[in-house]
């Protein structure tokens, strides 16, 4: 085997190290100090993982379950329509579309319509979010670096702060942007020309929105509950593309235990695939879905324990009902905002809770599904 002299620094007395010499295969003719092994490995493993990376495609990027054509998107029939009739319409008169306002609860694909609305059009996304934007300067940021027919995106647009609201105003109506330069006397206003751009909102609670801000959309959209049907349709789009081998009927079982919302049903099918995974032999039937749905503790009706805890407390701790939101939120140990934008509703939805001006009131399907009496003087009691 041959080896390298090496010689030490001038002045001093020269050692001899034994260095191997390597095949032209890269690989060491007899094992290597660990010095030398981590340097080769190192060195081998990056230039193997950037040809890789060049080499393949992004798979998360592949495996993305977002829909990215209006074609993919399932369900919102009428919203949809009056969308691709509002990109059409702008893209034949050579325009950008007009400010665009979707409103609904969580999870229903109003972000999906975004990226579905910027590809449409063929312009440049921007998104960011209402709570983000903290000062002028970061919205200024934003619309100046926009270019023609951009949009941009701005999700939870309710929790953005009034003073930078009305910012928007002028840029909105006027495409123009006026800032403020400087403090004291030497303070002056400078107005900026902006590109016309799109502006999207997205808001689950359009409510809380100023009416000057409300009446600048001018192209505004609710997203509802889902079908069970169509829940159905986008779970099995879901698993071709996480290559999941589901039977139509298990596709069912999760869907109609989704709350009516694609978020929830594509959450479930990947926690469904895991329990098959590795319970059973990794395909998706009814009994399987069944099991995994009942581990997940997620009944026939697709309450989780939450949903029971609060219908539990409005019975039990608070007689029926009407009790207050924060009340409620205290006995169930979560967020009011929380029970009012994420389980309040689909309870509403499926009659088990009522919302009067005194407070939430629990229903006879509540007590029916609890295993509940209203007892004499409204205190229930057990069958």
């Amino acid at each position: 085997m041959n080896y390298t002299k090496l010689d030490c620094a001038p002045g001093r007395k020269s050692a001899r190290r034994t260095v191997p010499c390597f095949h032209s295969s890269g690989c060491p003719s007899f094992p290597l100090p660990l010095r030398y092994a981590f340097r080769i490995l190192s060195r081998e493993m990056a230039e193997r993982m950037i040809s890789e990376v060049l080499a393949k495609p992004d798979a998360a990027l592949e495996m993305t379950l977002r829909p990215s054509l209006f074609s993919e998107f399932t369900g919102q029939a009428k919203v949809k329509e009056r969308l691709e009739i509002a990109v059409a319409a702008a893209r034949q008169r050579g325009e950008a579309l007009d400010h665009t306002l979707l409103s609904g609860p969580p999870g229903l694909g109003k972000t999906t319509l975004a990226y579905i609305l910027a590809k449409a059009m063929g312009t440049n996304l921007k998104t960011t979010s209402g709570p983000i934007i903290e000062k002028a300067g970061d919205l200024a940021g934003l619309l100046t670096n926009l270019e023609e027919g951009d949009v941009l995106f701005i999700d939870e647009l309710h929790r953005l702060q009034k003073t930078i609201e009305e910012y928007l105003y002028p840029a909105m109506e006027d495409f123009k942007l006026d800032i403020i330069i400087d403090q004291g006397p030497n303070a002056r206003s400078v107005r900026l020309n902006l590109p016309r751009f799109t502006l999207i909102g997205a808001t689950t609670r359009s409510g809380l929105l100023t009416a000057p801000l409300l009446t600048r959309f001018a192209v505004r959209e609710r997203l509802d509950y889902y079908q069970a049907v169509q829940l159905q349709q986008i779970v099995v789009r879901s698993a071709r593309l996480l290559n999941v081998d589901i039977e139509p009927n298990g596709a069912h079982e999760i869907a109609r235990r989704s709350r009516g919302t694609p978020r929830i049903a594509n959450n479930l099918l990947r926690r469904v695939r895991d329990y098959a995974q590795v319970k059973h032999d990794g395909r998706i039937t009814a009994s399987v879905a069944d099991k995994a749905l009942a581990m997940l503790e997620i009944d026939q009706n697709g309450l989780d324990e939450m949903d029971k805890r609060i219908l539990e407390a409005v019975i039990v701790k608070f007689g029926g009902g009407p009790v207050g939101i924060n009340s409620l939120a205290v006995a169930v140990g979560e967020e009011p905002d929380t029970i009012e934008e994420v389980y309040e509703p689909y309870l509403i939805m499926e009659g088990y809770l009522n919302r009067t001006s005194q407070g939430r009131v629990a229903t006879e399907l509540s007590y029916k599904k609890l295993g509940l009496k209203a007892a004499a003087g409204g205190q229930p009691g057990l069958f």
